[in-house]
């Protein structure tokens, strides 16, 4: 059986080209951030799972639960022709579960289009304002896209700091050097 990521993909590519041609990248993109967070709750999904409901009810059911969410999800909650017929679509081919990973395909290929990049620099102190520019004006230099930096503490690193950006892994934490060390004594 395919994964989720193999079967979202056609799913967002198609997405993608639709809201390209409409110039509603940003509003699509909202929209599939809400659904992500609304159906990646599990306990929704097993009620979507439920044999009993129709693709109606369950329809109504997401709508409602986007209208819920505000206006973000405005697309996706029958404030769209083409965001209805993207959730019946899925509802028909039982593809509403891979939600998620539709919204993160989506969301990579508005980034390449719009060339940038998330990226998460983890540390085991808070960053000043200065060293987060910093680090974003390098990064951008060096992958050549615009940089969204996001930072998080993980207290375990001792010192220094991983930066993921997308599929590069920079490990400049006390923590990895400590470890090669050992490694090294070892062997």
């Amino acid at each position: 059986m395919a994964d989720n990521h193999t079967i979202a993909r056609p799913y967002a590519q198609a997405t993608f080209e639709l809201a390209k041609q409409s110039n509603g990248l940003a509003k699509w993109s909202e929209a599939l951030d809400v659904a992500r967070e609304l159906l990646g709750d599990g306990q929704v999904a097993q009620f979507l799972g439920n044999p009993a409901l129709t693709d109606d009810e369950r329809l109504s059911f997401i709508a409602d639960l986007l209208t819920s969410a505000g206006s973000k999800s405005s697309i996706l909650a029958g404030g769209n022709k083409h965001g209805t017929n993207f959730l019946k679509l899925l509802l028909e081919y039982r593809r509403v579960s891979v939600l998620p990973e539709i919204a993160d395909h989506f969301d990579a290929l508005k980034a390449e289009v719009e060339n940038t990049i998330d990226v998460t620099v983890t540390s085991a102190a808070p960053l000043s304002m200065a060293q987060q520019k910093t680090i974003a004006k390098a990064l951008a230099d060096r992958l050549g896209r615009e940089v969204n930096l996001e930072t998080e503490i993980n207290e375990n690193l001792i010192a220094g700091a991983v930066i993921r950006a997308g599929d590069v892994v920079i490990d400049a934490s006390l923590r990895s050097r400590l470890e090669g060390l050992a490694n090294a004594l070892i062997t």
